[in-house]
């Protein structure tokens, strides 16, 4: 560590979020390394190391021969203060050397909140923030993550769009630019090469035109670069890479725990679910190798949690035998193992009494709809039976606490839909009242609502977002009738949903907001104490962008679509029926039951996903 952070640290908050040091942490002479890769997460120490992609991505690369990836986080307000004061560029964790000196600096692009942090960090780095104006080979920006599947708000910024998932691509990636540079390439010739690598989509070779309405007319490849970009996915999941040894932090992190991925992917096709579609097919991993890296990991990190990870883990289907294989290693070890919301029309009481029979945590479902009109609109799948079936079996076991999730605006929602909530609510309480062997304890019923907004590349991404003031009446009217001391009510605050809603599907012109927005103040506006929304209104206004043009406006299906650039191998024919599915409140088969043709087998040649098998 510097003398100058020596000085530093002492006057913030949590200084060991920026000293590195920890158990695991890659290490190497920086002498005998000739790539340098800065991964950053434009969010706090906390919550980036708490994301599993970044511990894989972090593995993966320090495993190559000469390279040396090296951790980089947003640093809070008081520390980004005393920066700016003392003259501290944004540097990596591991040597302390500032990222603008690294040949890669790759982001991570998980929420789009977060995108005010990437500009900021660009400019702790003392970096130019547009890609135009950083002329030479180095550094070169690099944006991935699910937010990367429509890249175009943040395209001025990023040189190289990285689609899906990141093992293999990011490999071939450096292994490029290693050879651009003995080549004495230019950046030009450079990018021009990265576009023909499979999942790599590089903005400046793309001219965009619109109509005089605003919208998109036409998407015009240069250069021979593909259109669109199609994503990459691994295809051995039981060969891919897992960080048995992986980091230790030195300060408490969100989820401080071993996280074992059981499989990639999802069965059930919820049409307003971003990852459900763009992370196809589903390839799980097999449960003795992941009974190995869970025991593994365990033992070298020392960690006494266990989680198991994936979009839908009640759907892994070896899940009970994986289970009982962790329990009798982890139960002499004193290893709890915690598994994430269940599904409720797979709920298993035994498999919870054996995960959980020292401490009856609270159980999480997601309804996600008030009625089962709605539901099916949603595809979730689940029935109002199978949900009220599960809190009894649950209450029967013991249980007193439950948490149900659900979203305010979806498709074709009428008030009945949101008073629909409530009832289901109270019919969960007569539940308990029921089936508790136990009522002097009481029960806890939360009910949580968020705004629904509409994600790319899923069945409802033609929608529009319903205003602000409508969530608002939506939300009174729901408070309105949730009656009973044990029933509590949360809402999701609208704002920076809205803010979602913009980027999630905006175009290249949201840059000049996003831009305006920072140089007048904007970060961390996932965090409500910096969040300002007025400040981003004003920069809509100092813009002449009106942002409802993206959030709230229903699109035409022969409207060209800004993140058409890019594919997840589910095909729009296919988001098209599932939408007017939606409408007519048909439910479609999950995979296992009936392969619906999405078309994202074809991204796995020489045989068929888990799902189809």
């Amino acid at each position: 560590m510097n003398r100058t952070l020596e000085h530093i640290l002492p006057r913030v908050q949590k200084p060991a979020r920026y000293t590195g040091g920890e158990y695991n942490a890659v290490v190497k002479d920086r002498h005998r390394v000739d790539t340098r890769y800065a991964l950053c997460f434009p969010d706090t120490y906390e919550i980036g190391m708490s994301n599993l992609g970044m511990r894989i991505l972090y593995g993966v690369m320090n495993q190559m021969e000469g390279v040396w990836c090296e951790r980089v986080f947003a640093p809070w307000g008081d520390m980004e203060e005393e920066m700016r004061r003392e003259g501290v560029s944004l540097y990596g964790l591991e040597s302390g050397d500032p990222i603008a000196d690294f040949d890669l600096i790759g982001f991570s692009l998980g929420y789009e909140m977060a995108y005010s942090n990437v500009l900021n960090m660009l400019d702790l780095a003392g970096l130019p923030l547009r890609s135009e104006e950083r002329r030479g080979l180095s550094p070169i920006v690099v944006a991935g993550g699910t937010c990367a599947f429509n890249p175009e708000p943040l395209s001025p910024f990023v040189d190289v769009f990285a689609l899906g998932e990141g093992e293999d691509v990011s490999v071939e990636l450096i292994q490029l630019y290693r050879r651009a540079r003995e080549e004495c390439w230019s950046k030009e010739e450079f990018l021009s090469a990265a576009a023909q690598v499979p999942g790599l989509y590089v903005p400046s070779l793309y001219e965009v035109r619109y109509q005089p309405d605003g919208t998109v007319a036409q998407i015009e490849p240069l250069e021979g670069a593909p259109l669109p970009v199609t994503k990459r996915i691994v295809q051995d999941f039981n060969k891919s890479y897992f960080p048995v040894k992986t980091i230790v932090p030195s300060t408490e992190i969100v989820h401080d725990r071993v996280m074992l991925e059981v499989f990639r992917g999802c069965i059930r096709g919820c049409r307003f679910c971003q990852a459900g579609y763009a992370y196809r097919p589903v390839r799980p991993r097999d449960p003795k190798l992941l009974l190995e890296q869970g025991i593994a990991a365990c033992k070298d990190s020392g960690y006494q949690e266990m989680t198991l990870s994936s979009l839908s883990t009640s759907d892994y289907r070896p899940l009970e035998q994986l289970c009982d294989g962790l329990l009798d290693w982890c139960e002499p070890n004193r290893v709890s193992l915690s598994l994430p919301s269940l599904r409720a029309d797979n709920f298993s009481l035994g498999l919870m009494e054996r995960v959980q029979h020292v401490r009856k945590s609270g159980l999480t479902f997601a309804p996600e709809a008030g009625t089962q009109r709605l539901r099916d609109a949603i595809n979730k799948n689940v029935t109002e039976e199978e949900i009220l079936r599960s809190c009894r079996t649950a209450f029967s076991g013991g249980w007193s606490s439950v948490k149900l999730y659900f979203m305010l605006g979806l498709p074709t929602e009428t008030d009945e839909d949101v008073l629909g909530i409530a009832d289901l609510a109270e019919k969960i309480y007569q539940a308990w009242k029921e089936t508790t062997p136990n009522p002097r304890r009481g029960v806890n019923i939360t009910v949580s609502t968020a705004f629904f907004v509409p994600k790319p590349h899923t069945a409802f991404q033609w929608e529009g977002q319903i205003s602000m003031e409508e969530y608002h009446r939506r939300v009174k009217l729901l408070r309105e009738h949730m009656r009973g001391r044990s029933i509590k009510y949360n809402w999701h605050d609208p704002e920076t949903s809205f803010l979602e809603a913009v980027f999630s599907r905006g175009d290249r012109r949201l840059a000049g907001v996003l831009e305006e927005a920072w140089r007048q103040g904007a970060k961390f506006d996932a965090w409500s104490e910096y969040f300002d929304f007025q400040r981003w209104m004003q920069a809509f206004r100092t813009c002449g962008v009106d942002p409802n043009f993206y959030a709230g406006r229903v699109r035409d299906r022969e409207e060209v679509l800004p993140w058409s650039v890019t594919a997840t191998g589910v095909s729009q024919a296919f988001l098209w029926r599932e939408r007017e599915r939606a409408y007519q409140a048909v439910i479609t088969p999950d995979c296992r039951v009936q392969c619906t043709g999405c078309g994202a087998d074809k991204l796995y040649p020489g045989g068929v996903c888990d799902a189809e098998a």
